[in-house]
């Protein structure tokens, strides 16, 4: 795998694989957290999660612009790693939300999100800068001993890419198991056991329970007997806000397995730190070998680059909107229209990562297949294709919701639990959804860091990985909407929006495709 592929690639790897995993843990339970430690709607959970995440891939043009001007791509990452870890410390206090004290512990908790949301924007970027340059100067190499050895490597960035995607998502697999297991592990200790649905109305009960509805009420009476296995007969404010300090300490735990995960990811790369290039100086020393000419002839090079770039960003947004709906709209949708009661909501989240890892080799075995046979597909080209495919995603969960006439989510939560229990779809339909949205994102996510490491100018590098996560943000910035809309109208108009969003996307991407082959 490894082959003929810089030798600092698996230890860079490696690096983000903690990393992600600390991340992965995290972004896995966010929204269903939030709802169940304060008490929040699936809307206002959205819009924290939401911001949070558009947050770290914002902040990534910060660590961009600061390891370019200071050319410390290295120390920019140190201090990214150092400060992800005191945000999951701060996050990981078992502190219980109480109406005393949930005025400020609410703001505590943005803060120590925000907090993870800098050291990422530091860090990201610019680990993924380095593998850029690590092919750039592979290449350089290569050009030395003339045009044949050039092109031998010129088709390595795409699969080295893929390659240390791959490594993210080994971290992201085990991630989602982690904070449902030392969850359930607690509700154990404390004598009881998981159900995803009961937090929300012991929040209504503890609330108002004369303003619940005679559903609601048979719902709560039937999940305290269910949770505690006959013991509780009838809920009352006690028991509610013991089973929320139980159920929320148990995700508590979890976020110090994040801080485990980013020592871990600190120490590789501070072990391995002199092995990793240092983009901006090589191209620095360089520059003043330029003639008025060349510098002109560069910069028109430059704003070329720039434009095509800013067009690929522009689809990146759409993919983004639609991708990250795993954390927003398909959880959801996972534990209010899904039987999981033997599989909780989070761990849905484990499906696409183990995607990744499995289908990484297929499709690089694909496209090797094709560019042997002159058949190679560009860059764009495959963005382009993944749009198409994730459409389809969407294409599922709208004939879906279509054969099972499902309404609004506050419609359906509305029912009874035998009724929704009747409703509910079998865990083959997420398993479908994460297939095709995992094979899109292996068409866009790894190439489209590529394609960024192919037009960055090198003195830009950071920068331009900044304004790829920075497109991402975009696109988080905008994915509250899937809860909302999921919530709010019969669930056929929620998945038509995500599939029209994605064909309109690709149809844009082909019309660009001829130019944006010709700049890279």
């Amino acid at each position: 795998m490894f082959e003929n592929h810089p030798k600092g690639l698996l230890t860079a790897a490696l690096s983000n694989m903690g990393e992600r995993f600390g991340y992965y843990i995290m972004n896995a339970v966010l929204i269903l957290f939030l709802c169940s430690k304060f008490g929040l709607s699936d809307g206002a959970s959205g819009g924290i999660s939401s911001a949070f995440l558009t947050l770290i891939y914002i902040l990534s043009l910060v660590g961009g612009i600061v390891a370019d001007r200071t050319s410390n791509y290295k120390g920019t990452i140190t201090a990214g790693l150092l400060t992800m870890t005191l945000g999951y410390v701060l996050l990981a206090i078992p502190i219980t939300a109480t109406d005393t004290n949930q005025s400020w512990l609410l703001p505590f908790t943005c803060f120590a999100l925000f907090i993870i949301a800098l050291g990422n924007g530091l860090f990201k970027g610019n680990l993924q800068a380095i593998v850029g340059q690590m092919y750039d100067n592979l290449e350089e190499d290569a050009a030395k001993k003339g045009e044949a050895e050039l092109n031998k490597v010129k088709g390595l960035r795409d699969s080295g890419f893929q390659i240390f995607y791959v490594f993210i998502n080994v971290g992201a697999l085990i991630a989602p198991f982690v904070a449902p297991y030392l969850r359930g592990w607690w509700l154990e200790q404390n004598g009881y056991t998981y159900h995803a649905k009961l937090p929300a109305l012991c929040h209504k009960f503890l609330n108002d329970a004369s303003a619940m509805t005679t559903e609601e009420v048979e719902n709560i009476k039937s999940w305290c007997i269910e949770v505690t296995n006959g013991a509780v007969a009838e809920p009352t404010a006690d028991f509610c806000n013991q089973y929320l300090e139980v159920f929320n300490t148990g995700v508590h735990y979890s976020f110090w397995a994040s801080v485990l995960a980013m020592g871990i990811s600190l120490v590789i790369f501070l072990v391995n730190k002199k092995k990793f290039p240092t983009p901006a100086k090589k191209e620095a020393a360089a520059s003043t070998e330029y003639t008025q000419e060349e510098r002109q002839s560069m910069a028109a090079e430059i704003r070329q680059r720039m434009m095509a770039l800013f067009a690929v960003l522009g689809i990146a947004v759409f993919f983004w909107f639609s991708f990250h709906q795993n954390g927003q709209s398909l959880s959801i949708y996972a534990r209010d229209f899904v039987d999981t009661s033997s599989i909780a909501p989070e761990i849905w989240q484990a499906v696409n990562p183990f995607f990744v890892i499995f289908l990484t080799p297929v499709i690089m075995a694909i496209f090797s297949w094709l560019s042997k046979r002159g058949m190679e597909f560009s860059t764009p080209r495959k963005i382009a294709i993944g749009m198409f495919i994730a459409g389809i995603a969407y294409l599922v969960l709208l004939l879906v919701s279509i054969a099972n006439n499902y309404p609004a989510g506050e419609i359906f939560n509305a029912l009874s639990a035998g009724e929704q229990n009747t409703m509910k779809a079998g865990a083959w339909v997420l398993m479908t959804v994460y297939f095709f949205l995992t094979v899109a994102e292996l068409f866009i996510s790894p190439l489209g860091l590529s394609f960024v490491s192919k037009v960055a100018p090198k003195h830009l590098q950071g920068l331009c990985q900044g304004l790829w996560l920075g497109a991402t943000a975009v696109g988080n910035g905008l994915i509250w909407l899937g809860p909302v809309m999921l919530n709010a109208w019969p669930q056929w108009i929620c998945w038509t929006v995500f599939l029209a969003v994605c064909l309109l996307s690709m149809a844009i991407m082909l019309s660009m495709v001829k130019w944006l082959e010709k700049v890279c």
